[in-house]
Order: structure tokens, then sequence, then C-alpha cells
């Protein structure tokens, strides 16, 4: 054996204290060995020939009880059983499905007695291979470590790659899985430290925890050596035995103690890792599976797995409880397919789950009786559970934060296993307040995000897929961990003149402060935008308001208006990353060089308006800068991946944005929101538009009805002569009343609606009112809102515009 080994860093963490060599023996369903190591051969005598398919137990011959006083009685519990242990025998009869240990005194050919400490692990797959049985010669370590005071506490076997079993390589990557308490790092660090031996072996040390202990008062090798020299000293000193055998149990208390304050602290530091409320669940179930029980049933409230708040109140019998995780060591199915998880119900009244949630304490039970077994088998319709729970001890556990039951756990051991006694309802509960608070944590974390969610959510507009002119398709991604909620958005207003304002900013920073900045300048933005401001002066009437909010408002924005009429784009830009053009023509991408300017809420900064020529067919793309920047890596990367995937083809707008945001998204690192906005600008062709200028006499009103009637008529609407020439009566007359001086000009474009707008230099909007019956005006635009699809009025530079819709029948 290589003792105070010490290899390269890995061990250095956790000091190596042994090794023995280990038995690996495996057994199929029928109880039969199909894999007898060479390990096996030296430990218990037969050879391998001898071995394979008889059946195990066979193969142990029990040779009688073992010793009450030993070097190595962290399994005393065991010591005065005269066989293999209940939990071997029964795992080998293929009873028994969840890992076990213990200790046994074997009769071996030409070796006498050998004392062996065995391990038992279920093992999962379609293969015939049922159990893993690991065996190690007691009387190695007694003759290591006979005058030894390292204090060992834990004994862990570890199962290296070079052995004779077949599956010995899948095996020890799935160490893991068969050793529940061992992490991927340790199990690593196992099978590295071994490899050279060649075949399994035993470690055992002060810093590594066995994944299955038979017994909670496990005591210190250097305790029981206290005890014994303690033990001395009274003979010595002529004290009664009574007083050291009080000494004895005061140490076993101790040592128990110590055991269940060891396991809180690494449950404690397993729970918690994330405040994703389905990952604290797992996490909080496989805590306490299989150490502390075998079966954990996890329940909360119906508010708290959607995300909701609720009463503080105590729940009754109508309180929905849903079951969120279930994590045993039965085999595959057996729980799932009677209790599965995601099943809601309630608990009545005279069950210890109502006792539990009603009081906020632990309820214990030694044993689940026949009778209590029907009585809780009875709330499951169509299901029996009596044979899953019936003689199992069971301890309900409360889940509550704040004097708040969020849900409760129900954890039951097997029969063969000891029962839960009182310092198990303690254990229990302080495992319940811990994970109860990360729940709780987790919870609230979820509420408030779907909070922030929903907020940004309604403040994200709904972009019609068609405007005037042009087709439109949106994308917006929530950003990772803390950037889930930022101030990102995009927008389009209709704007007159057949014209559409495309928008796209950037609050800085993430978080509820800025999407409500963000709720604020996109409201500033569309209010502007109806005013039909130039696109640098709106950009510079947005600083102005965004440093009258405050000093910490921060953003960038991208402001297009898209003329379809006279296929032109006019573009302003603040601090924002450019566009994207992809030419119809040829495919052709590029970036359009524009003035940068300042982000909004600098102050003092001018912008600059450019226009674009475009054609009918290509694509604007404007997105924010958390798409195509990733931390570590210039932007312009970004760009020219935007640029490239920007100009694939595609069948649809929807598969366009697609195409980007997989370009882009899958790229790792991004942890910023995400708002991408394309539109296809189609244009509309000059025979769709129809202009006339109407000279300011009363006279010219006949002859505006007539003008339309006729183009309605060239353009086969002649259905919607009647309405169009009634309403164009009405909103000509009010413009030559309120001119100042220049013609009136109307105007029609047949694109996806009928669209007529009447234009004046009289700045004063026109409103809506409630004509009386002896009244003389009031009534024009009573008559456009009762036609039209739609109607508006905005001002313009040299005055006001005033427009209405009507759908075009269908072809």
């Amino acid at each position: 054996m290589d003792r105070g080994t010490e290899r390269d860093g890995a061990v250095a963490e956790h000091a190596v204290s042994g090794r023995i060599p280990l038995a690996v023996v495996v057994v199929d369903r029928e109880g039969l060995v199909s894999h007898w190591s060479s390990g096996a051969r030296r430990l218990f005598g037969a050879t391998k020939e001898e071995a394979i398919g008889r059946p195990a137990v066979d193969l142990l011959p029990v040779s009688g009880a073992l010793p009450e006083d030993d070097d190595i009685s962290p399994y005393g519990a065991y010591s005065a059983y005269d066989g293999l242990g209940h939990d071997l025998e029964t795992s080998l009869d293929g009873r028994l499905y969840y890992p076990a240990a213990g200790r046994a005194r074997l009769t071996v050919p030409e070796r006498d007695r050998v004392d062996v400490l065995w391990w038992a692990y279920p093992l999962v797959g379609p293969g015939p291979e049922r159990m893993l049985v690991l065996g190690a010669d007691v009387g190695r370590l007694q003759q290591d470590d006979r005058d030894d005071d390292s204090g060992y506490e834990r004994v862990a076997p570890g199962f290296a790659l070079h052995t004779d079993f077949p599956g010995a390589e899948e095996l020890a990557h799935r160490l893991p899985e068969i050793l529940p308490s061992m992490s991927v790092d340790e199990s690593a660090r196992i099978v590295g430290q071994i490899l050279e031996l060649g075949y399994p072996v035993l470690e055992f040390s002060q810093n590594d925890r066995v994944p299955v202990t038979p017994d909670w008062g496990v005591p210190r090798r250097v305790e029981r050596r206290a005890r014994r020299e303690r033990a001395a000293r009274a003979a010595a000193q002529g004290l009664p035995l009574a007083q050291e055998e009080a000494d004895d149990v005061e140490d076993l208390e101790y040592a128990a103690v110590r055991e269940r304050l060891e396991f809180l602290n690494e449950v404690s530091g397993r729970i918690g890792t994330s405040l994703d409320l389905a990952q604290t669940i797992i996490e909080v179930s496989r805590a306490v599976v299989p150490r502390f029980t075998d079966v954990a049933g996890t329940y909360l409230r119906e508010q708290v797995v959607a995300g909701e708040g609720f009463s503080e109140g105590v729940p009754d019998t109508t309180t929905m409880w849903h079951r969120v995780a279930l994590e045993h060591t039965d085999e595959p199915g057996r729980w799932e397919d009677v209790v599965p998880v995601g099943e809601a119900m309630p608990f009545p009244a005279h069950t210890p789950f109502f006792q539990c949630m009603t009081t906020g304490e632990p309820v214990l039970v030694p044993r689940i009786s026949e009778q209590m077994g029907h009585a809780i088998a009875s709330q499951f319709e169509k299901r029996d559970i009596r044979p899953l729970i019936t003689n199992r001890s069971m301890l309900v556990v409360p889940l509550k934060a704040r004097s708040v039951v969020l849900g409760f756990m129900i954890l039951l051991r097997h029969p063969e296993r000891v029962e839960f006694n009182d310092m198990d309802r303690v254990t229990g509960a302080e495992l319940a307040a811990r994970a109860g608070l990360v729940l709780d944590n987790a919870r609230m974390y979820t509420y408030q995000e779907s909070v922030a969610e929903t907020l940004q959510d309604s403040m994200l507009p709904h972009i019609p897929p068609r405007m005037a002119g042009c087709d439109i398709a949106t994308r917006y991604l929530p950003g990772t961990l803390l950037g889930r909620v930022g101030g990102d958005w995009f927008d389009s207003v209709k704007l007159p003149g057949a014209r559409t304002a495309l928008v796209v900013g950037d609050v800085m920073g993430h978080g509820l402060n800025s999407a409500a900045m963000m709720g604020q300048l996109r409201t500033a933005v569309q209010t502007m935008a109806a005013l039909d401001l130039p696109p640098a002066q709106l950009l510079r009437n947005l600083d102005d308001l965004a440093q009258r909010l405050g000093d910490s408002y921060l953003a960038t924005c991208l402001y297009a208006v898209y003329d379809p009429i006279a296929s032109e784009l006019q573009i302003a830009n603040a601090g924002h990353i450019p566009p994207v053009l992809v030419r119809a023509d040829d495919g052709r991408s590029e970036l359009l060089d524009l003035p940068t300017g300042a982000p909004i809420g600098v102050g003092g900064v001018p912008f600059e308006a450019v226009r674009v020529r475009v054609e009918p067919g290509d694509r604007l793309v404007m997105c924010t800068d958390g798409l195509v920047e990733v931390r570590g890596e210039d932007i312009g990367v970004g760009l020219a991946t935007l640029c490239e995937s920007a100009a694939h083809p595609a069948a649809s707008m929807d598969d366009a944005c697609d195409t980007i945001i997989r370009a882009l998204n899958t790229r790792g690192g991004r942890k910023d929101d995400v708002a991408l906005l394309m539109a296809r600008l189609n244009g509309i062709e000059p025979q769709d538009v129809a202009e006339w200028r109407i000279a300011l006499d009363p006279a010219e009103v006949g002859r505006a009805r007539a003008a339309v009637r006729e183009q309605l008529h060239e353009w086969r609407l002649a259905g919607l002569a009647e309405p169009a020439e009634l309403m164009v009566s009405e909103l000509v007359t009010n413009a030559v009343r309120h001119s100042h001086g220049r013609p009136v000009e109307l105007r029609l474009v047949r694109g996806d609606t009928l669209l007529c707008e009447v234009d004046d230099d009289d700045h004063e909007l026109p409103t809506l009112l409630s004509a009386g019956p002896q009244d003389e005006a009031g009534r024009g635009l009573r008559v456009v809102s009762t036609l039209a699809r739609e109607w508006g009025t905005s001002r313009r530079n040299a005055g006001k515009t005033v427009w209405f819709e009507l759908t075009l029948p269908r072809r």
C-alpha cells in the first residue's frame, strides 16, 4: 500500500491517506455472478471460472459474528449481525434498489476468516448487469494503521480504468452517478491517482465522504483510541465501568451531532447555486438522496410554481400543491408512473402533510401502518400507492421562509433502513429551513423577473407587418444573466404622405430603470414623429427631453423616415451603430455611412440627417449593439457578420430575421438584450398616386369630387367612389374655408389601402365635435369618423394634413 501519496496539485487538495485493492463483483438480474475480478479472486479465494454463473451469495460464506471492539468500527451497526448484512443479502436477491454499504466476516480457503467492508450499487441500463459490489479487506486497513493517529473518518471506494471488467472505462466515467455524493472533479481525481495500479482500489481519507453510510453515529479512530485509553486509566484507578460507558455514550452522541452538522453544511453548499427556481428544486431534492433518505418528494404552492404572489395566510384544504420534484433510489419508473411530477392536488385535514403545512413544523411517522397507508392512498384516484409507502419511515418537513409555508418535502426510508428519529426530525427541520430560504430567494427573483419582463413586453410595440410601401419584421431577445431586462426598443410610426418612420433605440444600462426610461423615450419619439419633425430635429428634441429627465439618462437612437413615393430614406443617428442596406438588384449589403452623433442625453451636440436613394425591394436592417457586440471581440467582427447574414437570400422577412439571429446569437458571451427591425422597401409606383391642387374657391369642391370619382373608376375601385367623394367633399370644404392663401393639395394613394390626404396652410388641427340639430358646423369630421377605416390629422412645416383610409375590396 502506498501511504501518504501526494502527486501533482490535485492530490494536495485532498490528501490521500492510503489505498487498498478492491474486489469487484457484478451480479446480473438473476442474482448470478457475471464478473469476478482478480481482486475478488485474491480476497475470496474462488477463481473466475469457479465464480461466473454461480449465485453470488454462495461465493460469500459467512463465518460468524464480527468482534464488538474493532479498529474499523464505523460500520459497528452491523458488527453483531451473523451474516452478510441484511442490505447486501437483499441487494443480491434483487429486492433492494438503492446504494448500500456494510461489513461481514467470511470464511476463505487457506486464509481462515476475512473481515470485509462492502459497497453495493445498482446499475441502470439495458444490459443484464444489475448490481456492482465492491469489497475490501479490513485486515489491510488494520495492519497499516495500527499505530497511526491520523483520525480517519471516512472510507470511500474508487474505481480504476485499467481493470479486467469489460465496462470498466464506462463505469469510471459514471462514478458521479454510482457514488451519489461524488462530484465530477472528485471522480477524475480518484481515477487519475489510481490509474497506475491497474486495478480497483479503496481510498480512505479524512476529507472524502462515504456515498452510502449505514449508521449515522460514526466515531473517529482517534476518539475510539481515546476511549480505550480512558478505559485503561479507569481500570488502573479503580473507577466503575459504568462511568466509562457513559463517556462512550457521550462520545457517540457528539459524533452523531457532528455528522449531522457536517451533512447540513454540505447540503447548504450544494443548494442555491443559481436563482433559477427549477434548478433550485432539483438541487434540494438531490442533496438528501440517498444519504439522508431514500425517497424525496417536493411539493410547492400553486402560486409559487406560477411565479405569482399569494396571501401569507395559513394553507387550507383547498390549497393546491404541485409535485415539482421526485428523487428516489428505487428501480426507474416505479414512482414516476404512480406519482408523476407536475401533478397538482389538495391534501385533506387528516393527513400528516396537512398537519405539516398548517403548523409549519416537521411531522415524524416512524412507520407508516397499513391503516395510515390506506388513508394516504385514498387521495390518489385509480392509483394504489400503498406498496410504495407502507412500512416505510416517513418525515414530512415544511419548506418555509419568513414564517410563510412555500411547500413541503415528503422523505421516506426503505423498511430495511433505520427509522427516522427525533434527531433526524431536528436535522430535517434545519435542512428544510435552509432549503426554504433558498427557494424563496429563487421565487422572489423569478417573480420580480416576471414583473420586469411583463413591463418591458408591454412597452414594446406590436408593429403591423405591412405599412405604406414597406413590409416590416422585428425580433426582440432578452439579455442573459443581469441583462435579462434592458432598454432596447424598436418602433414604426405612420407619417403623412404615405411615409413611415422606423426607429431603433438602446437605453444604456439594464434593469427596471432602463426599461422605464425606454418607455418614456419611445412615447416621446411617437409624439414627435406624429408632428412630422425632421429626423435631426426630432433627435435634438429627444436629447433635450432626456436632459430634463435626469443626468443619468443616456441612450442611442437611430431614426429613419422612408418615403415610398420619392424612393428615399432620410436618416439621423444619435450614437447608434449604423444600419445595413441590402440592395435588391445585386444582393450587395453595406453599412450606411452616417454622421454618428452623440448619444441622447449628452446635450449640446448637433445632429445631422442624410438622404439615401433606395430602389423597390431594398432592405433596411436596424439593430442594437447587443446583437453584434461580444465581450473580448472587436465590434467590427460582429458588424461584418451582420452585413453578410443580412445579404443571405430568404423566403420571407421572418426567415431573413431568423438568419441574422442564428448567425450572430450563437456566438458565446452575449449578455445584452437585442432589438432587430428589418424593413423591405417596396415603394409605391407613380401610377398608384394621383395629386391635384385645389384653388381657394368653394366651387372647386365639386371639381375635387369629380376628380376622385374618375380616378377611382380608372383604378377599378368604383365601389369606393361614393364614400370617398363624400369624405373628400367635407375635408376639401374645410381646407378651402380655413386656408390663408396657399392652394389646397389633394392626393390619393393606392397601396394596401386607399389613402386620401388633404393639405392646407392652416396650423390649427381640427377636432371631432358633437354637433347639435341646430349647429351649422362640426359634422364633417363626424362623417369621416363614421365612414373611414382610419383617419387622423398631423402638423407639417407648412400647415397641416387631414387624412383617411378606406379598405380595398378583395380581388
